[in-house]
């Protein structure tokens, strides 16, 4: 290719306005603090667990309403240690939806279990109680309602089927720190909640970074156990376990940033409040449909989603425009090459799979300006011919 032709290829590429999440702008508000944590952390020279890693599990149950709380690496690795302390294992089925990210299957699978996949409401994009029970057979251990988006799945009739069948419920709380389902906050229903805090999440590390709730204090001491390779006492293991520490660096910048987070939170919902009323304005919500946040949930948004079949088209001209988003996710699990040997064809989850095709996320982070709020629907509007 000719310097010539290749200028005109970058030139063609059009410039974002401003980025779909900013943590340049998040960070200028804490650098102070976060870089003090830091400090102290090297001053101390103590990196794995210790006094940051206690003093973060400790001040993060005012979020998730748990009785307990466990530090790990990742939020994929919280999902696999809950799994391991429930003992789930070759023979074992676990319930959980397609349309997600892929740690909530996989973890299942890489323990030789079967994931079950179960479709999705329309509405929430979470799992839909009312395909549940029907996936439900003697190998099943578990369930994993994943809160997607930052919105609660309906958990009192999941709940209610789990006990019906003595059955654990896992709840994938990576994106939803802070989210609330009648008043009770996600990770405090279930017999175990999982959390991430990777740096794109509402409550978001330097790196990696994960967390475990529950109210069991057997499950609690067990997890504990599995995450330092299933030792309790040094050279000594009473289980088979494997390295998930949260680090001290992460621990510290952590708790920095869970002091803000309910501010955060704040202008989440107040950028997620204008987008409506945009909407609204524009005489958009025939043809776009914004998330919901039902009465008794608590949404925190760590994605504000809106669909329409007209998904791809519409993201190609915002992206003309210079206006960024995001698909989550472009392929079902269920359809995914990785999860073949499951036999699963397309029409298996259709609400799942339209939701594939129709999703689009907008930006939401705090930070995000009136204005900028008001060119991401200037450029819907444009689409529809609405402006």
């Amino acid at each position: 290719m000719s310097s010539k032709v290749a200028e005109v290829a970058v030139s063609s590429t059009p410039k974002m306005q401003f980025p779909f999440l900013d943590l340049k702008a998040q960070f200028a508000t804490i650098r102070e603090e976060v870089m003090s944590a830091v400090t102290r952390v090297m001053d101390s020279q103590v990196f794995i667990m210790g006094p940051e890693v206690s003093a973060f599990e400790e001040e993060v149950k005012s979020q998730t309403g748990a009785e307990f709380t466990i530090g790990c690496a990742s939020g994929s690795d919280a999902l696999l240690l809950a799994l391991m302390a429930l003992e789930v294992g070759p023979g074992d089925e676990v319930i959980a939806p397609p349309f997600t990210f892929v740690a909530t299957a996989g973890s299942i699978a890489r323990l030789r279990a079967k994931p079950v996949f179960a479709d999705i409401d329309a509405v929430t994009y979470n799992l839909d109680p009312a395909k549940l029970e029907a996936k439900i057979t003697k190998k099943t251990k578990a369930i994993i309602p994943v809160h997607l988006f930052g919105l609660a799945a309906d958990m009192d009739p999941i709940m209610a089927i789990a006990r019906k069948h003595n059955i654990a419920v896992i709840e994938d709380a990576a994106q939803a720190i802070g989210s609330k389902y009648k008043g009770k906050a996600v990770g405090s229903i279930g017999s175990m909640g999982c959390f991430s805090f990777f740096p794109s999440k509402n409550l978001g590390g330097a790196g990696d970074g994960g967390l475990i709730t529950t109210n069991d204090p057997a499950l609690a001491e067990k997890l504990r156990i599995l995450r330092v390779h299933g030792s309790r006492s040094k050279y000594e293991y009473q289980l088979l376990g494997m390295n998930s520490r949260l680090d001290s660096l992460q621990a510290a910048i952590l708790r920095v940033k869970l002091k803000h987070l309910d501010k955060w939170a704040a202008g989440r919902e107040r950028n997620a409040d204008l987008y409506r009323k945009l909407f609204h304005e524009h005489k958009l919500t025939d043809l776009v449909q914004p998330p919901v946040a039902p009465d008794g949930y608590v949404h925190v948004y760590n994605q504000f989603t809106i669909r329409t079949p007209k998904r791809d088209a519409l993201k190609s001209h915002l992206q003309r425009l210079g206006i960024p988003t995001e698909i989550y996710y472009p392929h079902c699990l269920h359809l995914q090459p990785a999860f073949a040997d499951l036999g699963h064809k397309p029409g298996d989850c259709p609400e799942s799979e339209k939701a594939s095709v129709e999703a689009l996320s907008l930006p939401i982070y705090t930070e995000l300006k009136q204005q900028q709020i008001e060119a991401v629907v200037n450029g819907i509007a444009d689409f529809y011919g609405r402006a």
